[in-house]
């Protein structure tokens, strides 16, 4: 049997997959940095797990040596926070994304492949299906035409929005994308001396940062490999369907310096301001009697910010103060402590508050507990008038609210991309297989987990927007 262990990441998680060219190098040190810059994307759990020439491991406990590894930051939107689920064995895989027929897997992994299945992650189903397919090989050692194989059972069997880095220990490693490219997955390269060194990542902003040029994003339904002699090579394993990224990448959980299939996620935000500016203006009836805009202290809402403030010609300014460790409130366990947090992380300036009419630009809109709390801020603070606009993103029909065909011909900088996946806004997913038993049963594994938990005093996130209809 292929022996693997599973490092799993759902929804909002970053991975990471390296291999050098010098065969002495760690790959362990430019995995840490690279998680480093993709904290933004989990906060939950992370790890490592780097493999040398003679196929041994090593994980993120040690401090092993090892030319290709691979390594993720994890937000938890099924199974649990658990240690054991908080992946990096022969085989490995990290995803970054949700499988949806995650029942019929189970029983064909305990009743067909034989496999015992340790976790209730969905990452741990696909790693097994992989693995089994890979065994239905009946080598002891694989080549790249065996891992295409292998892949071409995984796509037949798995379903939903995923990408997935991995590893073949005294092999290489691999990647490849769910058919309509959903989750991100960007690859680059490196010349050194010993020869090219590869990167593959969830964002952009990890290669630039390490000094990989040249990037490629991973289409949809496409799988690549990167052995240790064989260097690069990529393969259309899987039919590509209709090209949607997911919107909420470039409102919300992408870093702003990242470029995503092809698109800026900066200038994508400077558009949603834009736009959002224009809403302002035909909601109000042109009478906008603001005085000043404050976004509402984070990454992703200050870009847009700018725009409605430079579109309006309105003064902009820094109202709230982020705390900077505390992180993403949406995704805290319980709505107690999902406001608690709020006013924890951002601390308002009541200078800036003070007998004015205020803009509040925020980036989404997911439960409305980030929204009541600012607001609440606001009004403490002296504001005479707030106006909270309907924000680039919002999760509830509302008249003002672009259809997806005007959202994509905002951010078309890509010729490529002709729709977006905005299930986050309307439920419509575009895989055409998640029901309201998929997201009850999602929502009630995350809650259990929560009581599990409770004790300890660990952080779990819970699904988030994807409820939303």
């Amino acid at each position: 049997m292929v022996r693997s262990i599973s490092f799993q990441s759902y929804g909002l998680c970053g991975i990471l997959a390296s291999i050098l060219a010098d065969p002495n190098s760690a790959a362990s040190a430019e995995l840490y940095e690279g998680l480093g810059i993709l904290q933004h994307r989990g906060q939950d759990a992370a790890g490592i797990i780097t493999c040398g020439q003679k196929g041994k491991l090593h994980q993120c406990k040690n401090n092993g040596m090892g030319s290709m590894g691979v390594g993720h930051v994890r937000y938890p939107t099924a199974g649990t926070s658990s240690i054991s689920e908080a992946q990096p064995s022969t085989l490995t895989v990290l995803t970054n994304g949700n499988l949806t027929n995650t029942k019929e897997l189970r029983a064909f992994v305990d009743h067909e492949a034989h496999r015992h299945v340790n976790t209730e992650s969905d990452s741990e189903l696909l790693l097994n299906i992989f693995a089994h397919h890979l065994q239905q090989t009946g080598k002891f050692r694989v080549n790249e035409d065996d891992v295409f194989k292998a892949l071409e059972g995984v796509y037949k069997q798995c379903k939903g929005g995923y990408a997935v880095t991995g590893m073949v220990a005294g092999f290489g490693i691999f990647a490849f994308r769910d058919p309509h490219g959903i989750r991100p997955l960007i690859y680059g390269e490196r010349k050194s001396h010993y020869g090219t060194d590869y990167m593959v990542s969830s964002e952009s902003v990890v290669l630039d940062a390490l000094g990989f040029t040249n990037f490629v994003d991973v289409k949809p339904g496409e799988a690549l490999i990167i052995s240790n002699q064989g260097g690069l090579i990529k393969r259309q394993v899987a039919e590509p369907r209709e090209f949607s990224p997911c919107i909420f990448e470039y409102v919300y959980f992408a870093r702003t310096d990242s470029i995503i299939d092809g698109v800026s996620v900066y200038k994508s935000r400077l558009a949603m301001g834009e736009a959002l500016a224009d809403r302002v203006t035909k909601v109000l009836q042109g009478n906008v009697d603001i005085d000043v805009v404050i976004p509402v202290s984070s990454d992703t809402s200050r870009s847009a910010a700018l725009q409605v403030s430079y579109r309006l010609n309105i003064l902009y300014r820094e109202g709230f103060i982020k705390n900077r460790y505390i992180g993403r409130t949406f995704i805290m366990p319980g709505q107690s402590l999902r406001e608690k947090s709020v006013r924890r992380k951002l601390n308002p300036m009541g200078m800036e508050f003070a007998g004015k009419n205020v803009l509040i630009v925020d980036d989404s809109i997911v439960r409305g507990t980030t929204s009541r709390e600012i607001v609440n801020m606001a009004r403490e603070c002296g504001a005479k008038k707030v106006t909270l606009p309907l924000v680039p993103s919002h999760p509830f029909p509302q008249p003002y609210r672009k259809t997806e065909e005007e959202v994509a011909e905002d951010l078309d900088f890509n010729p490529n991309l002709k729709t977006f996946d905005t299930s986050v806004f309307n439920g419509k997913y575009v895989t055409g297989d998640v029901d309201d038993q998929y997201l009850n049963d999602l929502e009630a594994s995350r809650n259990g987990s929560l009581k599990k938990m409770a004790s300890t005093g660990e952080v779990v996130g819970l699904h988030n927007a994807h409820t939303f209809k």
